[in-house]
């Protein structure tokens, strides 16, 4: 049986993600901690944030664990304290996922997210029940640190070109969506001397503004505001702001992948070096890799994965086609806010975003998802097809079907009973060819 999924634990909040799961998650971290140790505990805005926040702080204590509260703050920015002031961090948080839901992270002590075979220990204790319990003059110590969103904007700050920002007095819109982002988004960009305008950036759990997903039919208003404004551009985060979109300055939306290989053609520019991306990524990295003459990684989706890829290769950059964006200098996570103050590092040379978009290669992706009652059947069907096809696949994650004009992805999601189906060609007639026979393949196996 297995808890984690893709990034950390998550479900609908007081059915799956109950105080009593919170609590024995946090007794399972402390075991395996040996009892030793501080561990930062934080979550996003989500209404069941601070039930389930108390009730982390309780398991982590009643270990022997000493526990900073960081309050509301993005996975990005407790990840960022956790590095230089704590053994572990525990972030309550369901990312994208809708406001019924919610989830638990693990951060290892770097800062990073937890490694695969710590989660598989931890989810060994957790199923045990067999936890560290201390007497009752050891439970662990407590104090509130109200400083760790100010300590990450200011570092933020000291990462960037921060005086050629600053000259071109940027004028940028920002939808933070209710969520954690709220916190500290608009007061990075007033940091760096941009002038903002925001929508949805009151914290609010029940996201009445948006669902916490940014995708571009849920940001018709940054949209419409970032023309209105003349603005540079408009930026918009997830739930806990380790993802960011962007709306080019005449309001189109920037295609992740496009961000993904556009910043990476960036930051090699920058320093030559390897670079880390899952399988699920555009060819355009490939390609802009490949000119660069540079070692182009690919692994598992997830964060984690990636992250933990960079870390072993040395790689000068990574990241997701989903606006997850990794600068390991600053740190081995996704960093909404990081890449936000990155694009207008760029922009400060003058350049205009829709130019930046147009210099990568283009390409069309298609993608959908469809239920299964049967994950683990299923892709073993679908592994046997393909093998049995001859098809040229990878399966570092899932089925990766390569043809001579495209790819593509068929996995099961790590954190919903649903397979998600990923396309790319170079037309898009051909890339939602190849998505509907994924598709095809998903239904026949399931009905096998």
């Amino acid at each position: 049986m297995e808890l984690f999924g893709t990034n950390g634990v998550r479900g609908i909040a007081n059915e799956f993600i109950t105080p009593e799961l919170a609590v024995n998650v946090a007794k399972s971290l402390g075991t395996y901690m040996g009892s030793k140790g501080t561990v930062a505990i934080g979550c996003d805005t989500r209404i069941s944030g601070q039930m389930l926040k108390s009730a982390a702080i309780a398991g982590a204590l009643a270990t022997g664990l000493s526990v900073i509260d960081v309050g509301t703050v993005p996975t990005p920015s407790i990840q960022y304290y956790v590095r230089d002031y704590a053994d572990a961090g525990i972030v309550i948080t369901a990312s994208h996922n809708p406001r019924e839901y919610n989830g638990i992270k693990l951060i290892a002590g770097d800062g990073s997210e937890f490694p695969r075979d710590g989660e598989r220990e931890i989810e060994k204790i957790y199923f045990s029940g067999k936890f560290s319990i201390v007497s009752w003059d050891k439970t662990g110590s407590f104090r509130f640190d109200p400083s760790v969103n100010d300590y990450y904007i200011k570092n933020i700050v000291r990462a960037v070109n921060v005086e050629a920002i600053r000259s071109r007095r940027f004028k940028v819109v920002v939808d933070t969506g209710c969520g954690a982002g709220s916190l500290t988004l608009p007061f990075l960009l007033r940091e760096l001397g941009c002038e903002v305008l925001t929508l949805g950036a009151q914290p609010d759990g029940t996201f009445p503004w948006r669902n916490p997903e940014p995708t571009p039919d849920a940001l018709t208003e940054l949209s419409a505001l970032v023309k209105k404004t003349g603005a540079a551009f408009g930026a918009a985060h997830d739930g806990d702001a380790d993802r960011i979109v962007f709306m080019d300055e005449n309001g189109e939306f920037v295609n992740e992948e496009v961000l993904l290989a556009m910043m990476t053609k960036y930051m090699l520019e920058l320093e030559k070096g390897p670079v880390v991306t899952p399988v699920s990524s555009s060819q355009r990295m490939a390609d802009v890799t490949k000119e660069a003459g540079v070692e182009l990684y690919w692994t598992a989706v997830g964060s984690i994965n990636v992250a933990r890829k960079m870390m072993e290769t040395g790689a000068v950059f990574g990241g997701e086609g989903n606006g997850g964006l990794i600068f390991p200098k600053h740190q081995y996570c996704r960093d909404g806010a990081m890449a936000c103050a990155k694009i207008l590092e760029i922009l400060a040379s003058g350049k205009k975003l829709s130019d930046l978009t147009k210099s990568v290669p283009v390409y069309f992706n298609a993608k959908t998802k469809t239920p299964s009652r049967d994950i683990v059947g299923t892709m073993g069907r679908i592994r046997y097809e393909t093998s049995s096809m001859g098809l040229k696949t990878d399966t570092i994650d899932g089925v990766k079907i390569w043809y001579d004009d495209g790819w593509v992805l068929i996995r099961p999601s790590g954190t919903e009973p649903i397979f998600r189906i990923f396309a790319e060609a170079k037309k898009q007639e051909r890339a939602e060819e190849l998505m509907n026979q994924g598709l095809e393949m998903v239904l026949r196996s399931e009905s096998a």
